[in-house]
């Protein structure tokens, strides 16, 4: 059934034509770029949802529907939206059905997966049974969003404009290494958050246009530029944090100071800890049994009124809810604290860090370059074409 669709976001109704005016690097600043190979146009693979039940899909100009082999088949009309469901291990898609099916507003129009707008096209697949949506949008609009939603669009624009490069650096790492793969990235922190249109913004537009198609490379390959919010005073080397050493994740002094989770503090009673730490009883003694040098935990003995147990920092966060891995523990009575500095895996670019730089004056090259130790900023030629 054809469904009607309340309209995208009225902000975004003409962004399209603002994303048409470019911000170019003044030829001053061009001496330390440089160029890699020509490349075409870049589009990113989103998962944006994974194995539903059922999916809603939608355009807000006249979308055209196609079957896995690109044939045209059929039309969804400008703000409708259709359910897409399973069925005997294929997609019905309205009164269509197959393995696949494309989904591509016409004249620029945004696409509409389960309540949120998105830009580019869909492809919707089964996989296990399920229904999965994968959104194909160029790079460059891809990180409009992503940047929003990984930096508060607020914040300085030579912040931003690191966040872009780190990004886009980001982005296409995980793409060369997917080619095998249903999508490049997903939508959550594992990745790079993306939400569509909703965390666009006019700064995060104009940070992504200024350094459209910069990259940091090294060796003369794109990085892996990993980044967190802030790490509580001192980044890492990335051997101590994942067990293999890249020569541009280097630890430095950070300039989080301002972060909110700079330091911070949790509070269990004896029966919540016992509750999401199974198996020890009531927490007697707390030891760290390894650490990187900058005090992460990476492995913590926990001994109990029915025994013991060995888990990892990542663990042990995770079943606490904490911010980040470089904490302790103190049993006070009834009562568990747990003290600790830092959001993230500690690696890359701190984004409270890159904050506190660009407030000081620093611009985004110099910024990325003190994160990332060793880097070159690249400029991706772009043509027409595939990646």
């Amino acid at each position: 059934m054809i469904q009607p669709l309340k309209r995208p976001p009225s902000g975004f109704l003409l962004s399209r034509f603002a994303a048409l005016f470019k911000y170019s690097l003044g030829l001053s600043l061009l001496w330390w770029m440089v160029a890699l190979p020509v490349q075409a146009a870049v589009e990113m693979r989103v998962a944006v949802a994974e194995r539903l039940d059922r999916l809603a899909v939608g355009s807000s100009t006249t979308a055209v529907v196609k079957n896995g082999a690109g044939q045209g088949i059929g039309q969804i009309p400008q703000g409708r939206s259709v359910m897409v469901t399973t069925e005997g291990g294929a997609l019905r898609l309205a009164d269509w059905q197959g393995q696949a099916f494309w989904v591509e507003p016409a004249s620029g129009g945004y696409i509409f997966i389960n309540n949120t707008w998105y830009r580019g096209r869909v492809l919707v697949m089964p996989v296990e049974g399920k229904v999965t949506a994968v959104n194909w949008v160029d790079l460059e609009a891809y990180l409009y969003s992503v940047l929003g939603a990984e930096m508060p669009a607020s914040w300085p624009p030579e912040a931003l404009k690191a966040q872009a490069v780190a990004a886009r650096s980001f982005a296409l790492y995980r793409r060369d290494r997917s080619a095998s793969q249903l999508y490049d990235v997903g939508i959550s922190t594992t990745h790079q958050v993306y939400k569509g249109l909703a965390s666009e913004a006019p700064s995060t537009m104009a940070a992504v246009n200024a350094t459209q198609g910069q990259v940091l490379t090294h060796g003369g390959r794109v990085i892996e530029a990993v980044f967190h919010s802030s790490s509580g005073g001192q980044t890492e080397n990335v051997e101590d944090v994942w067990q293999r050493s890249l020569p541009y994740l280097r630890s430095v002094p950070d300039f989080d100071q301002d972060a909110p989770a700079f330091r911070w503090s949790e509070t269990f009673s004896a029966s919540q800890f016992e509750q999401r730490v199974t198996g020890i009883g009531r927490l007697v003694s707390v030891s760290t049994e390894r650490a990187t040098p900058r005090g992460r935990v990476v492995a913590m003995r926990l001994q109990g009124t029915q025994g013991s147990r060995t888990l990892t920092g990542t663990e042990l966060r995770q079943a606490l809810g904490l911010r980040s891995t470089l904490f302790s523990i103190a049993i006070q009575g009834d009562t568990i604290r747990v003290d600790g500095r830092g959001y993230g895996h500690g690696l890359g670019m701190s984004q409270w860090g890159a904050r506190g730089l660009a407030l000081k004056g620093y611009a985004y090259p110099q910024i990325l370059a003190y994160y990332y130790q060793g880097t070159v900023l690249a400029q991706i030629q772009v043509a027409q074409g595939r990646y």
